[in-house]
């Protein structure tokens, strides 16, 4: 793992997220983990207010299939609706971290309610936001993360739901979502979900945003015509780059044109780089189904 921060006796550097780094100085050795630790606890503390001050903007369902299955989600619709209009969706799937049953963690897993808000969604782009959860020991898909390669299995009890839960709200005529702009985002567990949630259902998604995941290569066909952008990092080592290398290679030869950003360097946090690009949430928020 990465170290979070790093220094050179004179200044402690901090990585934040979302604003880039945070750079504090540091009069001596003596003084150097008081700063430290004076540092993290600042950061922290600012994350997590800003992050539960844009968590208490979606409103949590607990929703019920007609099997009397049971999924949670949460949503957000954009600031600022009028009357006859529609608006674009983005389906986010977390990963492994945001697991659970409290409905919100979903949303925290890795920043994406922090990166959502910094990036204008529910704002500048005027998006409803539309996040399930999976439970614990669960997955978006069946597969082992440090495979590298595998083919679609059977939908997982997570996948299944949350495309059901997705089609009703999309449907719901007060909820106002266009239809032929609706994007699908993952990160690593839910970077398999992406690859996972199009090649089953490539009618009902815009764009998509696979984030240092994997699908089945022989599938490639399937997804040709749908804008796609891919991210990973070429040192991540919970789950191989091939994963996405490979992906982005059986589109092209099934005659698509997908996007792929390989970052030099990076580890198993490529959603770093995506939720600081406003050339790829730009890029996702200009697709519209055809």
């Amino acid at each position: 793992m990465e170290s979070p921060w790093r220094a050179d006796g004179k200044v402690l550097t901090l990585p934040y997220p979302l604003f880039g780094t945070i750079e504090i100085p540091t009069m001596n050795q003596q003084t150097f983990f008081s700063s430290a630790l004076s540092a993290i606890l600042m950061v922290g503390s600012a994350i997590s207010l800003q992050a539960q001050g844009d968590l208490d903007r979606y409103e949590a369902v607990s929703w019920e299939s007609p099997t009397g299955d049971k999924f949670n989600y949460s949503w957000r619709a954009p600031d600022k609706m009028k009357k006859a209009e529609t608006y674009p969706l983005l389906f986010f799937l977390h990963g492994a971290g945001g697991r659970g049953d409290d409905n919100k963690r979903q949303l925290s897993d890795a920043g994406g309610v922090q990166a959502f808000a910094k990036q204008g969604v529910s704002s500048r782009r005027q998006s409803y936001v539309f996040a399930g959860q999976v439970p614990k020991s669960q997955r978006w898909v069946d597969v082992h993360w440090n495979t590298l390669e595998h083919k679609m299995p059977k939908a997982s009890k997570s996948m299944a739901l949350a495309l059901q839960a997705l089609e009703l709200f999309i449907k719901d005529k007060k909820n106002q979502v266009d239809p032929n702009r609706v994007y699908v985002m993952g990160l690593s567990m839910g970077g398999y979900g992406t690859w996972d949630a199009i090649q089953r259902r490539p009618d009902l998604f815009a764009a998509a945003v696979p984030i240092c995941g994997g699908g089945d290569k022989s599938l490639g066909k399937k997804i040709a015509k749908l804008p796609i952008w891919a991210w990973h990092g070429d040192k991540d080592r919970v789950i191989k780059v091939s994963r996405s290398r490979d992906m982005i290679k059986a589109i092209k030869a099934a005659g698509g044109s997908p996007k792929y950003s390989e970052i030099k360097g990076r580890g198993h946090n490529s959603w770093v780089d995506v939720w600081n690009s406003d050339e790829l949430w730009n890029w996702l928020y200009s697709q519209k189904r055809k």
